[in-house]
């Protein structure tokens, strides 16, 4: 081999091996598009986020784009013209964000959804709870409980294809019971957004036609909160079976007082540290997570890393969310 070839060959590796080098301890800037923060959850998946990707070597900047798709669009396109290395999105809208995709790869940059899927694009990572799960655990905790009877279904945001997911669970336990004859659905709506008032004027809506109905599953614990303020005013708080999704600390409360039946914890934690392990990896060009299912967005199966929620009542409270340390014991039975 001459000397001309050998020095070509031994500038390539060292570019080869330099550019190795740099991914693994390049800094990393990972920009966190979130819908809002209307929720008591998202500030803390923020945090944990935040945490996360600071012990990994990198730094997160974050936007908020307060439930406004065009203006989630427009802060994604503002991440990227700054040189972000990966979007983690929380999307407003399922169907609008993916234009985010879009003007991402546009940039070669991947993007994670985060506990919401992104539908009709590319998508390079999903990452959430199972919520066909979730749904399954609402309907089953309460049918355990009162296994005949009228049941109603307040479901999530329409733009929120979590909202699907969660139903298609439900329903996969009542179906059953609904054929048997053994529970009627006398009541079964979604909402606008995953809001206390929508909850509210719902259920002041199935109290009025049908005010013995039995138990009421909703959504997430915000919608929670307005079913528990109609029942209040109807004078039936406790007599109505009622769950909810998040663990809100004003829900937990209410699971103490006997005016919430139960609701679901989403391991935040967990779900944050995968996220900012995984944006980490394909902002450095490494393997993304192996392990993973795969879920259609309507355009393609994408990679999906699911975690487990679990069903908090007033029983298991200390060995749940205050074990785990998303509550203090002392807020929540204040």
């Amino acid at each position: 081999m001459n000397y001309r070839i050998t020095l070509l060959i031994l500038v390539f590796l060292s570019g080869l091996c330099f550019t190795a080098c740099n991914s693994k301890d390049e800094p990393v800037e990972v920009g966190f598009l979130i819908h809002a923060f209307d929720k008591e959850r998202w500030e803390n998946d923020r945090d944990y986020l935040v945490e996360d990707v600071q012990e990994l070597g990198g730094t997160v900047k974050v936007m908020n784009a307060e439930n406004d798709a065009d203006k989630q669009l427009a802060q994604a396109k503002e991440l990227l013209a700054n040189g972000v290395d990966v979007l983690v999105v929380v999307p407003v809208d399922q169907f609008a964000a993916a234009a985010i995709v879009e003007a991402a790869h546009a940039k070669n940059v991947k993007v994670i959804s985060y506990d919401r899927l992104i539908k009709n694009c590319k998508l390079d990572y999903y990452v959430s709870t199972d919520n066909v799960e979730i749904g399954s655990l609402q309907a089953s905790y309460l049918t355990t409980i009162q296994p005949k009877g009228k049941y109603a279904l307040i479901g999530g945001a329409m733009s929120d294809n979590n909202s699907q997911l969660l139903y298609l669970g439900q329903r996969n336990v009542l179906q059953p019971l609904v054929d048997k004859g053994d529970i009627e659905i006398v009541y079964n709506e979604f909402t606008n957004a995953w809001e206390e008032s929508e909850g509210y004027e719902h259920a002041k809506k199935l109290l009025k036609a049908h005010p013995d109905v039995n138990a009421i599953i909703a959504g997430n614990d915000e919608l929670a909160m307005g079913v528990i303020r109609a029942v209040k005013e109807a004078g039936k708080e406790g007599q109505i079976l009622v769950a909810g999704m998040d663990a809100d600390l004003r829900n937990l409360r209410e699971i103490v007082a006997g005016n919430q039946t139960c609701t679901v914890y989403k391991p935040y934690e967990k779900l944050a540290a995968t996220t900012a392990d995984l944006a980490i990896k394909l902002a450095r060009n490494q393997n993304g997570e192996k392990t993973y299912q795969t879920v259609s967005n309507g355009e393609m199966l994408v990679p999906t890393v699911f975690h487990t929620g679990m069903i908090v009542n007033r029983e298991n409270l200390q060995l749940t969310v205050i074990s785990e340390g998303y509550q203090r014991e002392e807020e929540v039975y204040n």
